[in-house]
């Protein structure tokens, strides 16, 4: 069983508070580390000192770390255009010796697009459908010959289909909670499914979808690996539950009921049930990263209890 680190940078962070969460990740045992892909904090915050852009943040990492793997959950179709963003995730790639993933969804938060300017149209699905054609189109075209692509909302001409990843295949990520085009498209692109946030009791439903998805289109559902991201909030006791998550701005009940909360014990079966439900890969959502005894508590006392 996986057990990724997931993090809010947004939320305020610098570079330098990232890569000591990245180091930690690597030092602890962990499988990888992934952040969000956002341009504009959320909630009450300020979002001191400001964003750091995801791919750039992964380039630095990429060379300061030398296991883990490094990716997005996920970066929004809206915010580059799948060209460029096949470049730089195959430069990346390179730079880490084949240990980049990329999680790519449509867009969600029109706020963020306003604040620096990104346009941000209505109708987005047709432009993810379209960058996961060309990025997976451009890496796949073999050395010496050349990839065309004419959709409704992006034309490539003749390209040399360059650089390529380190990686044969670069794992794909698509996520949602849609009943049937997001997992037809996970079915077709992607090595795996993502549920971010799932509702008590709704994650069998949304993992089904997909493996039926998957026997639509003629695959084996078993080729796809099944995730579930939770917020985490662990204590070795109570009172030091409650105090991360008072750390966090959120009721421990709430925490309980809908994240990776609570005890040692607690957060322990709750993913070994969750497992049972269908999802082998865990990113645990860190908010609070200075907190770097969270992940040491993780590591040392609730991981060894999922071998």
């Amino acid at each position: 069983m996986d057990l990724r680190i997931f993090t809010e940078p947004q939320q305020g962070a610098t570079y330098d508070d990232i890569l000591a969460v990245a180091r930690a990740t690597e030092d602890l045992g962990f499988d990888a580390f992934f952040r969000s892909d956002h341009y504009l904090s959320m909630g009450d915050g300020d979002g001191m000192p400001g964003p750091t852009d995801a791919w750039t943040t992964l380039a630095g990492l990429a060379r300061e770390t030398s296991r883990i793997r490094l990716g997005t959950l996920v970066s929004s179709a809206t915010f580059r255009h799948p060209g460029l963003l096949a470049i730089q995730v195959a430069q990346v790639d390179q730079m880490s010796g084949g240990r980049v993933e990329l999680g790519l969804g449509a867009g969600w938060f029109a706020r963020e697009h306003e604040a620096y300017g990104i346009p941000f149209p209505a109708k987005r699905f047709g432009i993810l459908e379209e960058q996961l054609a060309v990025i997976t189109g451009l890496w796949q075209t073999p050395v010496g010959e050349r990839f065309d692509f004419a959709g409704e909302h992006y034309t490539l001409t003749d390209s040399p289909a360059l650089p390529k990843p380190a990686q044969a295949r670069v794992p794909v990520i698509v996520g949602g909670h849609g009943p049937r085009r997001t997992p037809a498209l996970a079915a077709r692109y992607a090595s795996e499914f993502n549920v971010a946030f799932p509702d008590p009791g709704v994650l069998p439903e949304r993992l089904e979808n997909v493996r039926a998805a998957c026997q639509d289109a003629d695959r084996d559902p078993d080729d796809l690996v099944y995730s579930a991201a939770y917020v985490l909030c662990v204590g070795a006791d109570e009172a030091e539950f409650r105090r991360r998550a008072a750390a966090i701005g959120r009721e421990p009940d709430e925490l309980r009921t809908n994240g990776l909360a609570g005890t040692v014990a607690e957060v322990a079966d709750k993913i070994a049930t969750t497992a049972e439900e269908g999802a082998t890969r865990f990113y645990l959502q860190v908010l609070d990263l200075a907190d770097l005894d969270h992940l040491d508590l993780v590591a040392r006392e609730v991981a060894p209890q999922l071998l």
